[in-house]
């Protein structure tokens, strides 16, 4: 029987489209369906006396079992297991939904020490159940959900309102308050683990998180203070073990995709959000009960919520450093999209084609948003109580913001590179030196040697491997904006008529300089060119020549005159009928 699952899923599904009312009508509803199929109806008549169900009932019909939410009455009648054929691990669910609704009853009541009792017999049960060996992963999951959003919270208010320790641990009171004295359940559950009940084991066994025993001090800069909240205990030793598991994930897999290494800090950064929110939730309770700044548990709260906070901003940070690449960032390389290949018409394989101009711009544009988000996790520990005050801690800031600020502006000069703005590039770049000098200056309180795992550390070899890489890009792109320039005034200078190639003007002196781009005309164009003069002396005729006579030219020209002269001119026929034809 699924009588866990089988209930929360009706609870959720009706409270989906409407409220508990609508849920206590559907439960009628269905309790009416199954006495009919039982043979249990009353048949028109309202106070029909109703016959007493039996475990053969039970046993003979099995959706009966997944319909019944009477806890009481169905306990009872389980625990005949001969004839209902029910399990131990289901006549121990059905107890602890029956102990849960006992607690929520006096909880409404405020009968606290009852309310104590019913709900510490419903975790210790659940909990027996979840850590069975039949138990699936799923049913862990679910216990795990019912247990932290109602069972853990009014353990914590039935003890607040009992006036019990705040550092005493859910595991411990229920240790405390669970019947023992003639409860077979309690045994039963007890068997397969019998150390479910042992305050000195409760932390690591009771707890589903696999968590080791709760730290009771926590350490701030050269402070020591007592955690005074049990759940900011216990949220910190989930956090101790699940930044074990991170440090040996990234140990063991260090050429693992960085996405892949970003997603496993998500399981630190769980614990760690949950550790804030208990620190915050310890403080509320006590400014609602009155208790000054000054008391010595509300200081020790405050430290403890800087402390908490500020390890949350490192694993955001480091998460961050993770996502930017190699070097966090510093280092833009292409990225080589893993495509099959694929065959052209001749059957050859073609090459893939290399990241485009919008690809690597959206990287950039991600590694921006990144750095402004760390940025924005800096400048949030400024907020927190004591950090202003701390000169030293406020200095290593202004170092971390000053070279994440450095990254940040070599991205985006970055992406001016790709679009060919280079002034802009070269301004930008000049920008992240200067910011980079103040990360790697002598007197800045960054780490020297290597980050294993990097955070919110800067290590001075980090910085210096920065500056250089900037200092070296600052002065390629001076060297470019400079050729820009004087590419700019020399084509100012140039004459707005295109001159001839100066291949073809090569006995002149060009005073304003050659221009290079003119040398010669390419590709050539089709131009006459001159192959052979052509003498015509038309004049002979008519030029005195040394050693030539005037007369004989004289006599030939009259000569040719008279010949002109004699000859007729041929007579014009004259043209007969209409346009020239003949009759």
């Amino acid at each position: 029987m699924d009588i866990t699952r089988f209930i929360i899923s009706r609870r959720d599904k009706a409270l989906l489209v409407g409220d508990y009312g609508l849920y206590r009508k559907q439960l009628s509803r269905r309790l009416l369906v199954v006495r009919k199929k039982l043979n249990y109806s009353s048949k028109g008549r309202k106070y029909n006396p109703k016959t007493p169900i039996t475990a053969e009932d039970i046993g003979n019909n099995h959706e009966f079992q997944k319909a019944s939410n009477y806890a009481t009455l169905l306990v009872t009648l389980l625990q005949e297991k001969e004839k209902c054929g029910a399990s131990t691990e289901s006549v121990l669910e059905a107890r602890a939904y029956r102990q849960s609704l006992r607690g929520s009853i006096a909880f409404e009541k405020g009968d606290w020490e009852r309310c104590l009792q019913s709900y510490s017999e419903t975790r210790l049960l659940y909990t027996a159940l979840a850590q069975a060996k039949g138990s699936s992963a799923g049913q862990e999951d679910l216990f795990k959900d019912l247990l932290s959003n109602t069972v853990d919270a009014s353990l914590r208010y039935a003890a607040y309102q009992l006036k019990l320790p705040r550092t005493m641990s859910i595991e411990a009171i229920v240790a405390r308050y669970v019947p023992r004295e003639n409860n077979t359940f309690v045994t039963e559950a007890l068997k397969s683990n019998a150390d479910l009940l042992q305050e000195s084991g409760a932390a690591a066994r009771m707890s589903m998180t696999g968590s080791a025993d709760a730290p009771k001090t926590i350490n701030w800069r050269s402070r020591t203070v007592k955690l005074e909240d049990a759940s900011t205990a216990q949220a910190l030793a989930s956090l101790s073990v699940a930044e074990a598991n991170l440090v040996s994930f990234l140990a063991a897999n260090p050429d693992t995709d960085r996405r892949a290494k970003a997603a496993a800090f998500d399981d630190v950064l769980l614990p760690s959000q949950d550790a804030v929110d208990a620190t915050k939730t310890a403080i509320d309770e006590l400014t609602a009960e009155g208790i000054p700044q000054g008391d010595p548990r509300m200081q020790s709260l405050q430290i403890t919520r800087t402390a908490v906070n500020y390890n949350l901003v490192e694993w955001r940070v480091g998460r961050n450093r993770v996502l930017c690449g190699q070097q966090d960032g510093a280092v833009f390389e292409d990225e080589t999209v893993k495509k099959p290949k694929k065959l052209g018409a001749d059957g050859e394989s073609r090459e893939v084609q290399e990241e485009s101009l919008s690809r690597k711009l959206n990287r950039l544009k991600e590694r921006v948003v990144l750095y402004e988000s760390t940025l924005q996790s800096l400048e949030s520990v400024k907020e927190l109580p004591g950090v202003l005050a701390d000169e030293t801690l406020m200095n290593e800031l202004e170092v971390k913001k000053a070279y994440f600020s450095s990254l940040r502006c070599l991205a985006i000069a970055r992406s001016h590179m790709l679009q060919g703005n280079t002034r802009n590039s070269l301004a930008l770049l000049s920008r992240a030196l200067d910011l980079s000098s103040q990360a790697s200056s002598p007197s800045s309180p960054s780490k020297s040697g290597t980050a294993a795992l990097s955070k919110l550390e800067v290590t001075s070899a980090q910085a210096d491997s920065l500056k250089g890489l900037l200092e070296r890009s600052v002065l390629q792109y001076r060297a470019l904006v400079e050729l820009e320039d004087l590419n700019s005034a020399a084509s100012q200078n140039r004459p707005s008529f295109n001159p001839s190639p100066m291949v073809e003007r090569l006995d002149e002196y060009p005073p304003e300089g050659v221009d290079l781009t003119n040398l010669v005309t390419y590709p050539p164009k089709i131009q006459p060119i001159p192959v052979k003069p052509i003498f015509l002396d038309v004049a002979w005729n008519y030029i005195d020549y040394p050693g030539r006579p005037k007369k004989g030219v004289a006599t030939a020209t009259s000569g040719n005159a008279e010949e002109t002269a004699s000859k007729p001119e041929p007579r014009k026929e004259a043209k007969k009928g209409w346009f020239g034809f003949g009759r």
